[in-house]
């Protein structure tokens, strides 16, 4: 991120993400159609319609859900949350095609509103294999849609981080209804067992991943349990923390990234203001600290984006010591300008 950096823009990166990712899916569409017509020569396009768009938008939602804890795991997978927005506004999109190709067929030739209809067509409340699960889908599509139009970094400067992210954590929500709707759809129009294992296997998939990624997680959040001196806490040794790189630590339950470039070192929150990336996982670059999630950028002295951005994290006081490094676990305010350690010649070794 730099002054001339653009909050959304379609750079080539994107545009050949949204390419390969469009391809997929028509490709995944066309092959669902032809398929189901090989198979069921007998049935209409309509219902190849609604399903294939279901479908495609179930197992979409399923790779947003899985980039997040996959990238807490691999590095690599970064990339993937980089473009996460865009492959989340196509699961709306594919969700709509579902919802409109279903309401027309089931309910648009009534004496009712569609919409109406969908909500007040089967009241078997009191029935779990008659139970009325197209609300559940059409609520999960409300959601997304709320999601897919604050998706644009202006609504997340709008709403401020925190709200923001509280709202988009709702896809787990979204996701919740969804099993639902399609576990009941399941009961009420198919018999094989094999769609029930299937929705099994993802819905595992999905908990095992952010399991695991927790798991990985909780040791960042382990207190530090250094030396203890006039209220600073040792952390960790100087050469444990690679040229250009953080160091994370827990300080009074906040986690602590501890940069070290050049004779220098600094610390500040790990939590970047954008979407509570990790800081700490990324490294510093032309002199600032350069979030790994979408390259926002913060000083290390002063925890504040370079101008014109207005991001400012708290900071950390800092000490060397002996070749180790000493924090004061109270945080300044953010933006708070703190200078760095320095490291001695040899207090490293």
């Amino acid at each position: 991120m730099t002054v001339t950096y653009k909050a959304v823009g379609w750079n080539r990166q994107k545009k050949v993400y949204d390419l390969v990712v469009g391809g997929g899916i028509g490709l995944y569409l066309l092959a669902f159609i032809a398929i189901g017509l090989g198979l069921r020569p007998g049935i209409t396009l309509e219902t190849l319609l609604i399903r294939a768009f279901g479908t495609a938008a179930f197992l979409s939602l399923h790779v947003v859900l899985s980039i997040g804890p996959l990238a807490r795991l691999d590095p690599r997978f970064l990339p993937l949350l980089y473009n996460r927005r865009h492959l989340g506004v196509m699961t709306f999109v594919l969700g709509l095609a579902h919802g409109g190709f279903a309401v027309f067929q089931f309910h648009a030739l009534g004496n009712v509103h569609p919409l109406v209809s969908v909500l007040v067509s089967n009241p078997r409340l009191d029935s779990l294999s008659q139970f009325p699960f197209q609300p559940l889908g059409l609520l999960a599509l409300l959601i997304l849609f709320l999601m897919a139009a604050t998706s644009h970094d202006f609504w997340l400067t709008q709403l401020t981080a925190p709200i923001w992210k509280r709202l988009h954590m709702a896809a787990y929500l979204v996701y919740g209804l969804l099993v639902s709707h399609v576990a009941l759809g399941i009961l009420q129009a198919e018999t094989h067992p094999g769609l029930t294992v299937l929705l099994a296997a993802g819905v595992a998939w999905l908990l095992c991943l952010h399991l695991i990624a927790g798991w990985r997680e909780r040791r960042a959040d382990r207190p530090a349990d250094g030396a203890a001196l006039d209220g600073w806490v040792e952390v960790c040794r100087v050469d444990e923390i690679e040229p250009d790189r953080a160091r994370i630590t827990c300080l009074g339950g906040e986690r602590v990234a501890v940069f070290r470039y050049g004779d220098r070192v600094s610390a500040l929150s790990n939590v970047c203001q954008h979407q509570n990336g990790p800081l700490g996982e990324g490294r510093i670059i032309n002199g600032c600290v350069v979030c790994p999630w979408h390259g926002y950028e913060y000083e290390p002295e002063t925890g504040a984006s370079p101008a014109p951005f207005a991001e400012r994290v708290p900071t950390f006081n800092v000490r060397v010591i002996e070749g180790s490094v000493w924090l004061d676990p109270r945080p300044n305010p953010p933006g708070t300008r703190v200078e760095p350690a320095i490291v001695t010649e040899g207090s490293h070794g």
